[in-house]
């Protein structure tokens, strides 16, 4: 069983590769056994409802790569070596990070979530059964991408909570509508940056670039503006379009802010058709 799913351009087809890690609720019975996690938790630390956000995207030429399985399984956007120490003590690359590496061992509210810790044949099966060909399909069509039309613009999509701590046992602040990483516009060109930028704030949003996300692993590895390759990470504030705390979808506010999101997915389009220079950056 296949949890990648790609879907191809239903318009001629730009350089644009929309990319949802995060947005899968699947957790395979393997899987299940290790870990302590309901429906709902499940649905609530998932970057929840970005898939359908961006569903229309192959509807303005963009390519579109959505992962099905939950980040309680792997997290798509850290990197394979991001090894916590504590949730795989025997791994060779093991260390002392934060609780949600590549494998997670607690949720996002603090809670555990691996009942032991796992095995090295537990984390390698994770690897290689539900990081592996997600990765493999993005540098697959990126490069494809980037062969036909000489450059591509990754557009990583994810969302946040409305609110977070500057500091740890800070108060709480409310964090902007959208967060474009770019690592400090290093892994795109700077129009396309510009024009994220222009774009939502036409929309009437407000846009923080890079705070607090700079962009993940995936931005940073795949980003290579040089080689005609570049990535944009960007966050939705998910209070923009769900209800926080029960987690239903605003259905007018999610409405407007889909088509905000078509929009820049066929400026960006324009964008890259029209720019022959990309690929040198």
């Amino acid at each position: 069983m296949s949890f990648v799913e790609l879907i191809a351009p239903k318009t001629p087809a730009t350089p644009v590769l929309v990319e949802v890690p995060h947005s899968g609720l699947q957790v395979p019975p393997d899987v299940e056994a290790e870990i302590e996690a309901t429906p709902l938790a499940v649905l609530r630390d998932s970057d929840i409802y970005v898939d359908q956000l961006y569903e229309r995207a192959p509807g303005q030429g963009a390519t579109l790569l959505v992962s099905r399985v939950s980040r309680y399984v792997v997290d798509l956007n850290r990197g394979p070596d991001e090894v916590d120490s504590a949730a795989v003590p025997r791994h060779p690359k093991a260390r002392h990070i934060p609780a949600r590496g590549v494998v997670w061992r607690a949720r996002t509210d603090g809670t555990p979530l691996l009942r032991a810790p796992l095995t090295i044949d537990q984390f390698a099966k994770r690897i290689e059964l539900y990081y592996k060909p997600y990765h493999q399909k993005l540098r697959e069509v990126a490069a494809r991408m980037r062969e036909e039309h000489g450059h591509v613009v990754i557009l990583a999509a994810h969302s946040m909570p409305s609110t977070g701590r500057r500091v740890f046992g800070g108060r709480e602040v409310r964090r902007a509508d959208i967060v474009p990483g770019t690592r400090g516009r290093s892994t795109a060109d700077g129009r396309i940056i510009d024009l994220v930028d222009a774009h939502f704030r036409g929309a009437g949003l407000s846009v923080k670039h890079d705070d607090p996300y700079r962009g993940g692993w995936t931005t940073s590895s795949y980003g290579a503006p040089k080689r005609g390759q570049h990535a944009i990470q960007i966050e939705l504030n998910r209070a923009l379009y769900v209800n926080e705390e029960t987690s239903e979808i605003k259905k007018r506010d999610f409405a407007q802010l889909q088509e905000v999101l078509d929009q820049l997915v066929s400026k960006l389009g324009e964008l890259m058709k029209s720019e022959a220079q990309f690929a040198t950056g």
